[in-house]
């Protein structure tokens, strides 16, 4: 018979860690000091219509979030552009066109979506992880479109930004952490901002689970958990 005295264990639901995407949550570092001047430069750009290109997980999501507040710009995944829908997403006169990729965006719709901010002089940022210039596409006028768009790179993020990551990203959770235990996954967590987002959904789940704080012998264990669990697949 189970004791009467074990504390149920807690079951790790999902709960949203609610991240900030104001400008005040953004942190900077040198590797984007471009794209946060870009933003902050706006409407004065060297060109309407400039791409934001960076790996997954280093802020252009937040940044976009940052224009579109600010010039109050519509957004949209490129995914999902159609060429019937393109002048709805300009009618503010600044769009935000998340996640271009290669082979995932209907040229068509792409090309008259470019077409007419130029007519309208709409404002248009899109978000890539890779520049367009290199795209492969069958529309070759598309092509030279893209290969004249400006493109601001974001750097992959440092050891200072990925500490500040962990720390916000703990801090979205209100989840209270030490220095030494920051410093403990800095040294051995994949290093990316996506990783640490990983890492610290993980160190969530499992300190709900066992209803423990967060230590750097508790981080530890779940580090070492998640690595097997990797090294198994």
């Amino acid at each position: 018979m189970a004791s009467r005295d074990r504390a149920p264990s807690q079951l790790p639901l999902e709960l949203p860690s609610a991240p900030g995407f104001k400008r005040e949550d953004f942190l900077e570092a040198p590797g984007n000091a471009a794209a946060l001047a870009l933003l902050d430069a706006y409407p004065d750009w060297p060109a309407p219509m400039v791409c934001l290109v960076g790996p997954a997980g280093a802020g252009k999501s937040h940044l976009a979030a940052m224009f579109a507040e600010t010039a109050g710009a519509l957004q949209v995944r490129a995914g999902d552009l159609t060429r019937a829908g393109v002048p709805e997403a300009l009618v503010a006169g600044a769009l935000v066109v998340e996640d271009l990729a290669a082979g995932a965006f209907d040229e068509a719709a792409l090309f008259h979506l470019l077409n007419l901010a130029k007519e309208t002089g709409a404002h248009v940022l899109f978000t890539a992880r890779q520049a367009p210039s290199g795209f492969a596409l069958a529309t070759a006028d598309l092509a030279s479109r893209l290969r004249a768009m400006p493109t601001v790179e974001i750097a992959p993020a440092d050891d200072a930004l990925l500490a500040a990551v962990l720390v916000k990203l703990f801090a979205d959770r209100q989840i209270p952490v030490d220095e030494p235990t920051v410093h403990y996954l800095l040294a051995r967590m994949e290093r990316s901002v996506s990783g640490a987002e990983a890492l610290v959904g993980a160190i969530d789940r499992a300190a709900l689970a066992a209803r423990r704080p967060v230590t750097r012998a508790f981080a530890a264990d779940v580090l070492r958990a998640t690595s097997e669990a990797a090294d198994e697949e």
